[in-house]
């Protein structure tokens, strides 16, 4: 009897709790008195309880690989998906930045790269759970904020132009030839990671709105993966076209002393391309500032929407499928010119009259 009672507790052994359960029964039942024969048999069932155990512990550790390979392979295909379509705010990331460093003494571009590189991981180590929270709390918070760091794009790009075409004052002039080199640095460095916080929102905006149907933790995952992979993306291509000269000279050194007329070309091509590739870089940058900004506000505010997409349809019945690439960007751009120009306008009003 006591033997077939300590027997009768085998048929719940289906998870870990009934195992647990059953070993502790099976224990006090083992501290009674038995006969050799009872024992015997109580030992064995004691080994099956033990292989039971192990075949339940391996399971579980097989199930859990399972789905952590599976939540993997979530992430991993969310984040192609993410990565596509952040692909274009990547490529105005990539020449904003780049144009941030132009000015810059040689010997100092590659740690003032890495200076804004280091700011834009901070920006995004602040911007990944910001935007977790807000968009678990404060949803409609989202789009108000990206069309004000889509003004502040439309402002300095418009900023840019008014310094590069209208006349400077005397004082201005006086003041900048005061500023030393060190100082001129930390302003590059700070409006470069200023930008790069409001594109940085954008991309993670968008990568969240990719990823809305997955789990919190999904999310998680997937916006520090993107982030990682677009801050090292972006800041490594800067690294590498600001240094394109010095690769230029070092090929041509190379060239003097093994005589190799390929690496003789190839350092005179890429020494004359390097700073005309920093001058379009200067521009593409200024006009991505405006396409970006404009973009944003064209999404925040329906009745511009509205507005490009009828335009759109209009420029694709004249020049068909190029109307319906090129008419979206040139609304989105004139529309960040205006804004622009018109926020300049209304902080030198402001500045003339409060700061007298």
């Amino acid at each position: 009897m006591r033997l077939s009672a300590a027997l009768s507790f085998i048929s719940p052994v289906q998870t870990a709790s009934n195992y647990r359960y059953l070993r502790i029964n099976f224990n006090q039942h083992s501290k009674a008195k038995l006969t050799v024969g009872e024992n015997a048999a109580l030992s064995y069932v004691n080994n099956i309880i033990f292989k039971l155990g192990i075949y339940m512990a391996g399971t579980n550790l097989l199930t859990l690989l399972d789905d952590i390979t599976v939540l993997l392979d979530d992430i991993a295909t969310m984040s192609k998906v993410a990565t596509k379509k952040t692909a274009g705010v990547l490529g105005d990331d990539l020449a904003l930045n780049a144009q941030q460093v132009t000015g810059v003494a040689a010997e100092r571009e590659l740690p003032v790269v890495w200076a804004v590189a280091k700011g834009s991981f901070l920006n995004k180590a602040i911007l990944v759970p910001a935007a977790l929270l807000i968009s678990v709390w404060l949803p409609w918070l989202i789009t108000p904020l990206l069309m004000l760091g889509g003004l502040f794009l439309c402002f300095e790009g418009a900023e840019k132009v008014f310094a590069k075409f209208l006349p400077h004052d005397d004082k201005s002039e006086s003041e900048g030839d005061k500023l030393d080199l060190v100082e001129y640095e930390k302003q590059k460095v700070k409006g470069a990671i200023r930008t790069d916080f409001i594109l940085s929102a954008e991309i993670i905006v968008i990568t969240l709105g990719t990823v809305a149907a997955a789990t919190l933790i999904n999310q998680a995952l997937v916006l520090c993966v993107i982030a990682i992979i677009m801050t090292i993306g972006v800041y490594g291509l800067v690294a590498g076209i600001v240094k394109l000269d010095d690769a230029g000279l070092y090929l041509l050194n190379q060239s003097k002393l093994s005589a190799n007329k390929f690496k003789e070309i190839l350092g005179k091509g890429l020494l004359a391309a390097a700073p005309r590739l920093m001058q379009f870089l200067a521009f593409a940058g200024t006009v991505a500032m405006f396409l970006v900004g404009g973009g944003i506000l064209v999404h925040g505010i329906k009745a511009l929407h509205h507005i490009q997409i009828a335009v759109t349809n209009y420029g694709q019945t004249i020049v068909g499928t190029t109307g319906e690439v090129l008419v979206p960007l040139i609304f989105d751009g004139l529309l960040g010119v205006i804004a622009g120009l018109v926020v300049v306008l209304g902080h030198l009003a402001y500045l003339k009259i409060f700061k007298k």
